[in-house]
This record gives structure tokens, C-alpha cells and sequence, in this order.
């Protein structure tokens, strides 16, 4: 399966314990959803894509630890680190009105309120407090907005667009 069939919806972290179990983080947010799919697909960036059947989701402390088919041991798990986690989009839960998956917002145009062009979203940050699109413009300039709904005000899909509270000179 090619990357663009793959919506991406987390990374593979450090192994956890010695039974191949692996520290998840989720570019979403109800990752426990995602255990009623039977089978993940694993790569990276540009990469190919494989399917592994999935054994175990689970909180662990904050965050979360997933046990993959054919991963026996920490060995095995330690190849796995930094690699991506996905699944074909039609296999993915549906969103809500105002909820989107990463991937819907990659190559949208940001326009502030003022109708100027911003650039498009050229990836997301996950910080902890809030995610951030990373804008670029046509000539490079870089700008990272918080995804707040103070910065937000509407992702517009269907018609290409974020509408946001910015500055062009912030």
C-alpha cells in the first residue's frame, strides 16, 4: 500500500519491558479507538507501508503502549522505534464536524481574516499543550499558529481553506 492510501496516526516509540510492547504516540485524540482495528500499518515517511495485526493497546501511566504481531521481544521492538503508525482512510472512524485527522489539513490554504494569504499547512506539532500548523508561504516564510480555536476560526475542507485570527506581519 502506498503512502498516500495511509492516513498517519502516531509514531512507535522506546520499547516497553521485554515482551516487545512498544510507547505509542498518537497524532489524535482517542488513540483507544483505534484498537477495534484488527490490523495497523507500519512505516515510514515516503516509505512502504506493512500491515501487523494488532495483540494489545492499553494506557500505561499517561500515555499508551501497544503490542504488535511478530514483535516477541524488546530486540525486536527496538527495530520498530520512530516508525509510523496508519491505516487506509476507509477503515478509520468517521470524524466529528469540527474534528479532523491530520492528514485532511496537509496542502490547505491558510487566509486570515483580513482575506490575506498566509501560506499552506506544510505539517503539525504536537507540543503537548496544543498541536501547531506549520504554514509556509510561496516565498518560504515559515509561521507556526497554534491550533486553538483562538487562532481557528473554521477549517473550511471542501473548500481547501483555514480561515485564521493572524497576522501577516506576526
Amino acid at each position: 500500500m502506498s503512502g498516500n492510501d495511509i492516513v498517519v496516526l502516531g509514531r512507535l516509540a522506546d520499547p516497553y519491558g521485554i515482551r516487545g510492547w512498544l510507547r505509542l504516540y498518537p497524532f489524535g485524540d482517542d488513540p483507544l479507538e483505534w484498537g477495534k482495528m484488527p490490523v495497523w500499518w507500519i512505516g515510514s515517511e515516503g516509505g512502504p507501508w506493512r500491515e501487523v495485526k494488532l495483540k494489545g493497546l492499553k494506557v500505561h501511566g499517561e500515555g499508551l503502549v501497544v503490542a504488535l504481531d511478530g514483535v516477541p521481544d524488546r530486540n525486536a521492538a527496538e527495530s520498530l522505534k520512530g516508525m509510523l503508525v496508519g491505516a487506509p482512510r476507509e477503515v478509520l472512524p468517521a470524524t466529528d464536524e469540527d474534528e479532523f485527522y491530520w492528514a485532511d489539513l496537509l496542502g490547505l490554504e491558510v487566509v486570515n481574516t483580513a482575506d490575506e494569504k498566509l501560506g499552506k499547512v506544510a505539517g503539525l506539532i504536537e507540543t503537548g499543550a496544543n498541536d501547531v500548523l506549520r504554514v509556509v508561504a510561496e516565498d518560504g516564510t515559515e509561521r507556526l499558529l497554534p491550533f486553538v480555536d483562538a487562532v481557528v476560526l473554521k477549517v473550511e475542507k471542501d473548500a481547501g481553506r483555514i480561515r485564521v485570527e493572524w497576522g501577516s506581519d506576526w
